[in-house]
């Protein structure tokens, strides 16, 4: 059943197949979860990663540990705190910032660290659990490109207590073997994943890209209808009419809080849908014809302005990805290294 208004409030009735925008954002994403072994550690201990074009979020589920992202200031987590890490650069996770740190390219650059910032008593327990969102398609961490390197929800937050009710039952899905597990952990890492996504979208002041279509303001309305309905030839005067706002006002709030003009988003939007149509069968009109352009020929002057290839040679460049790719469904596991002052000389 289609839903005939698909971007009115959000206090209305539920309908499944209307284009929810993160449920539209994920299925054109396709993100591949990875969920890697928790890690338990006792300090003194310290993990580092590499950057990671994606997205990994993370629950500290006992103890308390320092996350130092390269570039940014050392965060103090605690039990029943998020976090949420966009396409972030070389980090780490320890019982101290200097653990953490232990292998930052950073070196004499590092900031000294203020003296009261808290001590993990030695000895202390730390457990995290942590999930991976690994995009299947390398144009695909464009949707979450306006994500900052770190999104955090602490545990005395409004959102802390309800994403600590889903992290529970992942924790016991993680320390268990049932029938059915590698299933309720992907979907309950996507659970947390919007949670999370929403938390971020209601707290922050930075433009948020297709994410400010989860407002439940004028411009989130603007965006639903858009993402409703593509092929729509929308017009500033629709869209700053269904956001009940002037035509001015609508401009100028539209890009604060989205990072571009409303038209230039449409296109953008449109090419979104446009690259993950070409991974079908579809002809090129009719790709065309369903985002909105009445002829071949202007759809692929827009996408190539956009792309930066014609959709021909997007659709090559796709099949020449995909040879030799297996499909397999399987949830993949993966062990955390963690290193201790004592056995530093052994990595």
């Amino acid at each position: 059943m289609e839903s005939r208004n698909a971007y009115r409030s959000s206090s209305a009735e539920v309908v499944l197949d209307a284009r929810d925008p993160i449920r539209h954002a994920l299925a054109l994403a396709r993100p591949q979860t990875v969920v890697p072994v928790p890690l338990h550690a006792t300090a003194p201990w310290g993990a580092r990663f590499s950057p990671f074009p994606h997205i990994k979020l993370g629950a500290i589920v006992e103890g308390e540990c320092w996350l130092c992202i390269d570039g940014l200031e050392p965060l103090f987590l605690s039990a029943g705190d998020f976090y949420l890490l966009g396409n972030p650069p070389s980090y780490g996770l320890g019982s101290s910032i200097e653990e953490a740190r232990a292998s930052d390219s950073n070196g004499a650059l590092r900031k000294r660290v203020s003296a009261s910032a808290p001590e993990i008593p030695q000895a202390s327990v730390t457990y995290i659990c942590s999930v991976d969102f690994e995009f299947r398609d390398s144009d695909a961490s464009i949707l979450f490109s306006s994500l900052p390197p770190a999104v955090l929800v602490k545990a005395d937050d409004s959102d802390g207590r309800l994403l600590w009710n889903i992290a529970t039952l992942l924790v016991h899905e993680f320390e268990t073997q049932k029938v059915g597990r590698p299933l309720v952990l992907e979907h309950l890492a996507q659970i947390l994943l919007v949670h999370m996504l929403r938390s971020h979208a209601g707290a922050s002041h930075e433009p948020l890209g297709w994410l400010a279509s989860v407002a439940d303001d004028g411009i989130g309305a603007a965006l639903r209808a858009v993402h409703a309905d593509p092929r729509h030839h929308w017009t500033l005067e629709e869209l700053a009419e269904i956001a009940k706002m002037s035509r001015s006002a609508f401009a100028l709030n539209f890009r604060n809080k989205v990072g571009r003009p409303p038209l230039g988003y449409l296109i953008e939007w449109r090419m979104q849908l446009a690259r993950a149509a070409l991974r079908t069968e579809d002809s090129l009109t009719a790709i065309a014809d369903a985002i909105g352009y009445q002829s071949e020929s202007a759809f692929s002057t827009a996408f190539r302005r956009v792309v930066g290839m014609s959709p021909r040679e997007f659709r090559v460049s796709l099949r020449a990805q995909s040879r030799g790719l297996g499909s397999g469904n399987s949830l993949p596991m993966r062990s955390s290294e963690v290193h201790s002052p004592a056995s530093k000389d052994d990595d």
